[in-house]
């Protein structure tokens, strides 16, 4: 698997031909879902599984809390269970970006 050209945009700070978006997949799931597009989600969704999305939202913190918001209503998680809503990433986010 390798993330199609249309995608590469959104991997601006990596060099994306060398990604793997299986070892890395969190990575991959949460840049895609946090700032992609209908398309962006669709290929997320297609190449991963529910269980495999949902981890991510448990394990990676690296979410705004908007997108995490919305994708945990999505599959139905309770925020205390989002990374990016627990502590101390929580308070530390509004300590270095108070908006």
């Amino acid at each position: 698997m390798r993330i199609p050209k249309y995608l590469h945009h959104y991997f601006w700070d990596v060099n994306v031909k060398k990604l793997d978006p299986k070892k890395k997949r969190y990575f991959v799931i949460s840049r895609l879902l946090d700032k992609g597009n209908v398309r962006a989600v669709r290929w997320v969704r297609k190449h991963y599984t529910e269980e495999e999305i949902k981890e991510t939202l448990k394990n990676y913190r690296d979410f705004s809390l908007k997108s995490a918001s919305f994708w945990a209503l999505v599959y139905n998680l309770p925020l205390k269970k989002v990374k990016c809503f627990q502590e101390p990433y929580r308070s530390m986010r509004e300590k270095l970006w108070p908006y």
